[in-house]
């Protein structure tokens, strides 16, 4: 059985060379860490925050995250696809997931605010009623992806095949339809 760490803050912590202790981490607060390229497998987090932390490349397979909110946090290259996937549940605010990877998984709801996910791959993903909230999806991949009723109303840059992607009920602005048609390469006069 691991360690139970309870309602713990850490402040400006430097985990790229020294791991942070395996444990589950319930109701902690991490903030202003550097995790880059460090080593967070096999750790649980619940109910945890993460605030201006950098966990660009890291180590992160078979970790759990549930109910863990991450804010204007660093998280480019994230493979969340090897995370334990059970009761996974996140939220981000103002974060850069550049190249992160969410393939497969159930993200049903998901919520991503004023985020940067260029590049960010959720091939093969369920992100029925997911939201996109003023996010830039710059060559973000979207293949066999389940969007059905999902919120691209204010999202910018995107490019979504319809014929390759479940689509029906998402929403979209008239401003941004030509993501939905660029594979026509087709010249769109504003």
């Amino acid at each position: 059985m691991q360690n139970l760490i309870l309602d713990k803050t850490f402040k400006g912590g430097n985990y790229t060379a020294t791991r942070l202790a395996r444990a589950e981490y319930e109701n902690c607060i991490f903030e202003g860490c550097d995790f880059s390229k460090g080593y967070l497998d096999n750790q649980i987090f619940l109910e945890c925050e993460f605030i201006d932390c950098n966990l660009s490349n890291a180590n992160i397979v078979n970790t759990t995250f549930k109910e863990v909110k991450f804010s204007h946090c660093k998280l480019m290259g994230l493979a969340f696809n090897t995370c334990n996937a059970f009761l996974m549940d996140l939220s981000f605010f103002d974060c850069n997931l550049s190249f992160a990877i969410f393939t497969e998984l159930k993200l049903a709801g998901q919520v991503f605010t004023s985020c940067k996910l260029e590049e960010a791959d959720f091939g093969d993903c369920d992100l029925n009623k997911s939201k996109f909230d003023e996010c830039n999806l710059e060559r973000t991949v979207f293949g066999r992806t389940n969007l059905q009723k999902a919120d691209f109303s204010s999202a910018t840059n995107f490019s979504i095949d319809p014929d390759n992607n479940s689509m029906t009920g998402a929403i979209f602005s008239k401003d941004s339809l030509e993501g939905l048609l660029q594979k026509h390469k087709l010249k769109i006069l504003k």
